[in-house]
């Protein structure tokens, strides 16, 4: 080694400089690997685009899981020599970013959007945008992300609008996006459409309604809605209602005054549902839309877009919803229109999640994607709805962890027409342009005056839809693409389909859907191969992270006080696909303690003679055991990591640094040197660990002597060299295992030195190591004889046996009234259990796992009792 290791690992000392070669190196970028020869021009790719994190905000623990999944996936395929590309980029995040601006305005300036010119204000918003993207992008780098900077992209860049404005004009032109008259989700406060998976819903108590409307009693929450109802609707079988007529009309008295309403008959009506008769407001529900739309009735709007009622609600016209609602009751109660109310009502409460909007519907003049038109491709006739089915049916994409496939299937099939437009200022502007009746829809702005562009803004999951490929240079290089040509015009060719994409499961709607649709449209194929989807991070109770439960984990202050890859192993440790991850500071101490686990064994190397790079002629039947272990483990890290089972991998490792290493081999080292078998077993261990915990790794490389040589970042992925390792060392550290058992047992202090007899069947092995057996088990004398003396007992593995010698160790009549105490004890218990299993009543009353649970604690003290039985022989003898 050329320098010792210093005695304590300090993640701030070490991380930022490491960060800063890593970067410098170029070696993040692909090319540069290849350019250096660190990795084959030919060989196999492995792409992946980062979700774009929003720029609203900072990372959270959720970000920084996705971040230490991904990084870790990404270091491994480099390391395996893959042409490996992870393109960063930020979202501009539309209707989150302009909130928040407009929020800062409010509170700093006392001013709205509208007291400036949508130039002006478009600064200030992008002002903001870049500022934490900044500031973004430095949390990225803290968290070790090895992300190629080289390819940076923003969702509102310039080579994003060049793509967002060429799918728009091409699915325009093709019939896929129009302009309708369709409901949609409209936030009064933001001024805006919004999408449904945008939607967040609280349940409220409020009360229920219900109201005499002719001769039907009719329920509803939202008696404000109520002025222009026109339509009753029942279902055709309601045997109740079966002397009314589908179309017939009936004179009715009703808030405002007399109206003539008409039944009509439509199965989507629940008749379980309150009286089973409904009136509706085509104007402000979605299922009332669709009923007048089959229907081909007439609809107009109650609620203004600011939220106010309209002239149809005469005296209460001009008042908002909250200071109406309790007058219009009163009214109806007056005139003897109500009925009854019932305050137990829960009602879902439809709420922008971007801005804290209460949703109003409203009817609206938008831009849409259709998902039911039908075109033809490949001979076929097909939609976009069929293709995003087919991606998933086909096994073209997998998901990870499989059961969301059927979560994806239920969002795909009942998925309506996309609503791509929305009346704020901030985003990707609509490329469309209107000059009298005339429309134009181009890429570029239109030749000529008197053109007026489009005042609405896209949706962001259209840019963020085409990620995959807008940020492989779709349009510009797709088509001169060239594959197996470096370069980042010839991304396209080289990485596309990307081989994963990763997030969590809960943007499997938002994000990854809209990615298939949009590639799948384009390009006929998915827009990559699998989709992992991690679970989300909570605290240690399981409780969402909140700044109402005063529970939120910030991942720098975590990284400040532990570093950075003791949070990124708390992330991955113990997380499995699709499920939502516990952390706590507990757990990110343990990982802390692994990660000085692995600095300390490097400590101890390197104060070993330094490695030759010559293999010893002989080794012992250790080294050849802890060579077998490594070559298991290399091999069922690779299988897990190809597999993504990314905790399982740690875990594996964690077990053998630990456990067979640490606790074995480097004792045994202290006996029996070999400092090559010593140095190469921990150099590979380094390699191994390093996707998941790069820093230390790179840092204990570097101390090891290895600057001069290339980072560990590019070291290869270590692979099995000798299927034919066999060792039997294994037996005896079993046969450790079982004397210090016994030691514990009989409670004799660890470090007191015992005297064995060996028995002439296991004597040559003994011998074979009988220095290195001695110090590990901590035995004074052994003695070969055929017969075995009194007051012994037997410690084995598999055909290995010894006899420990207890006289002058332990008080034999102290020992046997504590082990017949023992039993008699347990066997009450037992009785106990055998008494509960018994029972009939119990049986047939408790759960199977609670019957489980017992017929399995029965087992264990049945256990227990032979142990303690055995034992007593052994000091009866």
């Amino acid at each position: 080694m050329e320098k010792e290791i210093p005695k304590t690992y300090t993640a701030s000392d070490w991380e930022e400089q490491l960060y800063a070669k890593w970067e410098e190196s170029g070696f993040f970028n692909p090319d540069t690997c290849i350019e250096k020869g660190v990795t084959e021009k030919d060989a196999p790719p492995f792409s992946i685009v980062l979700p774009p994190p929003n720029v609203t905000g900072t990372l959270h623990t959720g970000s920084a899981c996705m971040l230490a999944i991904e990084d870790l996936i990404v270091r491994y395929h480099r390391m395996k020599g893959d042409r490996t590309l992870w393109i960063p980029g930020t979202d501009h995040s539309a209707i989150a970013t302009q909130a928040k601006v407009e929020r800062l305005l409010l509170e700093e300036e006392g001013k709205t959007r509208h007291d400036f010119s949508r130039e002006a204000f478009l600064e200030r918003v992008q002002k903001f945008a870049a500022d934490n993207q900044e500031r973004i992008l430095y949390q990225v780098r803290k968290l070790g992300a090895s992300v190629d900077w080289s390819r940076l992209a923003f969702t509102l860049d310039e080579k994003r609008a060049l793509a967002v404005r060429t799918a728009f004009k091409k699915m325009y032109e093709d019939g896929i996006i129009y302009r309708g008259e369709r409901i949609v989700n409209w936030d009064p406060k933001l001024q805006t459409t919004v999408s449904d998976d945008e939607v967040d819903h609280r349940e409220e108590h409020s009360p229920l309604y219900y109201l005499q409307y002719g001769p039907f009693v009719i329920s509803t929450a939202r008696p404000e809605t109520k002025f222009g109802d026109k339509y009753v609707v029942v279902h055709p079988a309601d045997e109740r209602y079966q002397a009314y007529t589908d179309g017939q009309q009936i004179k009715l008295e009703w808030i405002n005054g007399p109206v003539t309403a008409t039944v009509i008959k439509d199965e989507v009506i629940d008749p379980t549902f309150g009286t089973g008769a409904m009136t509706i407001t085509p104007w402000h529900d979605a299922t009332d839309f669709d009923i007048a739309t089959r229907h081909h009735l007439d609809w107009e709007p109650i609620i203004s877009e600011a939220g106010l009622l309209l002239p149809v609600a005469g005296e209460f016209a001009g008042m908002p919803i909250s200071e109406a609602r309790e007058k219009i009751v009163r009214k109806l109660e007056t005139k003897g229109l109500l009925v009854k109310t019932d305050d137990t009502y829960l009602h879902n409460i439809a709420i922008n999640s971007r801005g804290g909007g209460i949703i109003e519907p409203q009817i609206k003049k938008q831009w849409w994607i259709s998902v039911n038109k039908e075109f033809e491709r490949e001979g076929k006739i097909v939609t976009l709805k069929s293709l995003m089915q087919q991606a998933v049916h086909s096994k073209e994409i997998t998901i990870i962890p499989e059961r969301f496939e059927k979560t994806y299937f239920h969002w795909i099939d009942n998925l309506r027409d996309w609503c791509i437009s929305r009346q704020i200022w901030y985003g990707h502007r609509i490329p469309v342009w209107y000059r009298g009746e005339e429309t134009y829809c181009g890429i570029e702005a239109p030749a000529g005056d008197g053109w007026e562009q489009d005042p609405d803004t896209l949706d962001t999951w259209f840019s963020s839809g085409l990620w995959t490929f807008s940020t492989l240079g779709w349009p510009a290089h797709s088509q001169a693409s060239v594959a197996g040509r470096p370069g980042p015009e010839n991304d396209f060719a080289n990485y596309h389909p990307t081989t994963l994409i990763e997030s969590g499961y809960d943007i499997l709607f938002f994000w990854m859907a809209r990615m298939i649709l949009m590639t799948e449209y384009f390009f006929g194929k998915a827009p990559f191969k699998t989709i992992y989807l991690h679970g989300l991070v909570r605290d240690e109770d399981g409780r969402k992270m909140s700044k109402s439960l005063d529970n939120i984990i910030d991942p720098l202050d975590v990284i400040a006080k532990h570093g950075t890859d003791a949070l990124r192993l708390a992330l991955v440790l113990g997380s499995t696909p699709g499920n939502d991850l516990r952390l706590s500071d507990e757990k990110i101490t343990a990982m802390r303690n692994l990660v000085n686990k692995l600095w300390n064994i490097g400590r101890y190397i390197s104060q070993q003679e330094t490695d030759s790079g010559e293999q010893e002629k002989t080794k012992s039947d250790a080294d050849y055991w802890i060579l077998s272990r490594l070559q298991n483990t290399t091999s069922e890290v690779t299988r897990l990591l190809e597999n993504y089972q990314l905790s399982l991998a740690a875990e594996t490792l964690r077990d053998f640094t630990w456990n067979q290493f640490a606790d074995w081999y480097v004792e045994v080292h202290k006996v029996e040197k070999n400092d090559t078998v010593l140095h190469h077993v921990f150099i590979t261990l380094l390699k191994l660990w390093h996707p998941f915990m790069p820093f230390v790794t790179e840092a204990l490389w570097e101390t090891f002597g290895h600057q001069t040589k290339n980072l560990l970042m590019v070291e290869r992925w270590p692979t099995d060299q000798d299927s034919k390792i066999h060792s039997s060392f294994q037996i005896v550290i079993g046969l450790i295992q079982d004397i210090r058992s016994i030691k514990a047992f009989y409670r004799i202090d660890p470090v007191t030195k015992l005297n064995l007899t060996v028995h002439k069947n296991s004597q040559k092995m003994i011998q074979n190591c009988a220095v290195l057996f001695k110090h590990l088990a901590r035995i004074e004398n052994i003695h070969f004889s055929e017969e075995i003396p009194l007051h012994t007992v037997l410690a084995q593995s598999e055909t290995l046996q010894v006899f420990i010698e207890l006289d002058g160790v332990i008080d034999f009549a102290t020992e046997k009234k504590r082990l017949e105490k023992e039993i008699t004890t347990k066997e009450k218990y037992i009785a106990s259990l055998e008494t509960k299993l018994s029972n009939q009543n119990f049986l047939e009353r408790a759960k199977p796992d609670i019957i489980a649970a017992e017929k399995e604690k029965l087992s264990d003290v049945q256990e227990q009792i032979k142990n303690f039985t055995k034992h007593l022989a052994s000091l009866s003898s």
